[in-house]
């Protein structure tokens, strides 16, 4: 009988347990739960990013874009570096965002040879309304946390991450 209170993540290490007792289970306790809230996070996201037009890769483009301030502009490596997907994927990305006139290609004007990405009106209204609607989402997931619990597992998530962060070689 599951102990009250007791989530599926509980239920699959115990199972474990009682096949396996030699080993520690221990680890999953974390990572698995950490698994799962992240397909939850991800339905959620997509549903807040459908409302706004977007799907989560033109999120991500976009998001890096009105982070950088006005007038909204990147260069395409900066943009690889900010989303994590290969050039050839990004070129794809930019390409797919000018056709939905969410951004625009530019000449570089400090390197004429260089391009700018730039952030289009419609591109920064939907990123805002995506933005807003993320943070109500993610706001009532967190809900069942005190702000306290909340910055004690946001500083102990940072931690974990941190190595998963460095740059290549560094």
């Amino acid at each position: 009988m599951p102990e009250p209170g007791a989530d599926e993540v509980d239920r699959i290490v115990a199972d474990w347990s009682r096949e396996r007792p030699d080993v520690d289970f221990s680890p999953l306790q974390i990572l698995s739960r950490v698994g799962r809230l992240s397909k939850h996070l991800d339905r959620s996201r997509r549903t807040a990013f459908t409302a706004s037009g977007l799907e989560s890769w033109e999120f991500d483009v976009l998001a890096a874009l009105r982070r950088a301030g006005s007038p909204y502009q990147l260069s395409p490596k900066a943009l690889l570096q900010q989303t994590l997907v290969s050039s050839g994927t990004m070129t794809n990305r930019i390409d797919r965002l000018v056709e939905r006139h969410l951004v625009e290609r530019r000449t570089d004007p400090h390197d004429g040879r260089g391009v700018l990405v730039v952030m289009t009106t419609t591109g920064r209204e939907r990123v805002d309304a995506a933005i807003s609607g993320l943070l109500a989402v993610e706001a009532e997931l967190l809900e069942g946390l005190s702000r306290a619990d909340q910055e004690r597992l946001a500083m102990l998530l940072r931690k974990l991450s941190l190595d998963f962060d460095e740059p290549p070689g560094g």
